[in-house]
């Protein structure tokens, strides 16, 4: 009986909807009779070849090309048969059906099934064939899936990076250095009667503090990869007509929330995704902060905490032209304490103060001053939220798009080489602990790339793929 891995699979290979050109992408092994069965003949391997795709009687369901690629020079190292049609949603489920039409049908030269066991793929299921088939590691093809979300042009170039092999090459020289450094540590505790000191002789604590500054260098750059790939989610908070609303809307450079003079216009939260320098900025603009009888606007308001409490910064608006009013001043710093009260030490709160144009005085020493209406200071504003983000100029090579789960990774690397650190050089008997920490550093390490991951793992990082890739 096939194992899941090993069954032919089929699927519409193209985003749902209608389209110029559309595909049906079929992966398995010997694919010969399928071919013939749906095409009519034999194709050239890597060759298009434009013919007409018929049901079971021989009628056309449309004309297209028909690619084959015999493995192991595919994608998933299985063969694979595309058929690029026209892109009409009726025309793709026809072609995907002949296919399981045609797998059931038997072989005119063994009288057997064409293709037993042909099924549709699950989500990322393709994807999943080439990384089992070692065609990819397992960053390119997260990479894949990065690539294909990419909300910015600097994150579509990153994903690019680590889809070429960019990152799972630094972490391939890193393993590389660590095995190193365990053999040492292996052939010291194995030949204990030898004279020879193998770790000092071998620079073996020179070895560490390279492999240490190497793996904070690819740090740096996962850490600005998740940055591209999730970016931050930034809440703009403060009291009724602080100019949440218009501040969106200038961020956004269109008109998303409603702006009027009537303070609680804004009833729930409003979101828009921009990008500063390409680091994608989820804003949400949320009803003004206030005491209120209105049922509605309590719902708004209580969604607005909600929205504080998850966030990755807060904007907190204040109104410049209010900014003498005895009773304004104090209802912004009760929202100053509950937000210090709700929000973790690690989110910052920036204070930004709005209306600047309506203000001819000084302006607060403290935070920023800008006009939503004029535009004037919101490139000091957006240069803030970089900072508060950690966006740093990128470093050389590049920055390649990675994951939080790579970052968590790259921390444990780091946890157990500082363990190690404290391990070299101490005596005889914790060579066995140095040496168990240079094992589970570079499990860690592995995990990245895929060498050494967990089947379950597995199963969550391919099932948020798309069906067909």
């Amino acid at each position: 009986m096939l194992t899941r891995n090993s069954q032919p699979i089929v699927a519409i290979a193209t985003a749902p909807g209608r389209g110029a050109v559309g595909m049906v992408r079929v992966s398995g092994k010997r694919l010969d009779a399928l071919v013939q069965q749906l095409v009519g003949r034999a194709l050239r391997p890597r060759e298009a070849t434009y013919l007409p795709f018929c049901d079971r009687a021989g009628v056309p369901i449309d004309q297209g090309l028909a690619l084959y690629f015999p493995g192991p020079h595919s994608f998933t190292g299985e063969d694979v048969l595309e058929l690029q049609a026209h892109g009409g949603p009726v025309v793709l489920q026809l072609l995907l059906a002949r296919c399981l039409e045609a797998a059931a049908q038997p072989d005119p030269a063994t009288g057997q099934a064409c293709l037993p066991g042909l099924r549709l793929a699950q989500p990322g299921e393709f994807t999943e064939r080439a990384f089992l088939n070692d065609k990819i590691d397992l960053a390119q093809a997260e990479a894949i899936a990065d690539l294909i979300d990419a909300s910015t042009e600097a994150a579509a170039r990153s994903a690019t990076q680590s889809l070429s092999g960019a990152f799972s090459r630094e972490i391939h020289a890193l393993r590389d250095a660590l095995i190193h450094l365990r053999m040492l540590v292996e052939a010291t505790l194995d030949f204990p009667e030898e004279e020879i000191d193998f770790l000092q002789q071998s620079d073996a604590r020179g070895q560490l503090d390279r492999l240490q500054d190497g793996l904070h260098a690819v740090m740096q750059k996962a850490s600005q990869g998740v940055l591209l790939r999730e970016g931050i989610k930034v809440v703009i908070a403060g009291q009724p007509n602080a100019g949440k609303s218009s501040l969106l809307n200038a961020l956004a450079g269109a008109e998303l929330a409603i702006v009027t003079p009537i303070a609680g216009t804004t009833r729930d939260k409003v979101q828009e995704t921009i990008q500063i320098e390409g680091v994608p900025i989820h804003i949400v603009d949320t009803a003004g902060l206030r005491e209120s009888n209105d049922a509605v606007e309590q719902i708004g308001i209580a969604r607005a905490w909600e929205a504080i409490e998850g966030a990755d910064a807060v904007v907190f608006l204040h109104d410049l032209t209010r900014a003498d009013a005895i009773n304004y001043i104090a209802d912004d710093a009760a929202i100053a304490g509950v937000l210090a009260e709700k929000l973790p030490k690690n989110v910052p709160v920036i204070d930004i103060w709005n209306k600047a144009d309506a203000v001819s005085g000084a302006v607060p020493a403290t935070g920023l001053a800008l006009s939503a209406r004029t535009g004037s200071g919101l490139d000091r504003l957006r240069h803030r939220l970089l900072e508060v983000a950690g966006w740093q100029q990128a470093p050389a090579g590049g920055v390649f798009m990675a994951r939080e789960r790579h970052l968590q990774a790259l921390r444990r690397v780091d946890a157990h080489l500082m363990e190690a650190q404290a391990h070299l050089g101490a005596q005889a008997q914790a060579l066995d602990l140095l040496a168990e920490e240079l094992r589970l550093a570079q499990n860690a390490l592995s995990e990245i790339t895929g060498e050494f991951t967990p089947d379950d793992l597995l199963g969550v990082i391919f099932s948020k793929f798309c069906i067909g890739k």
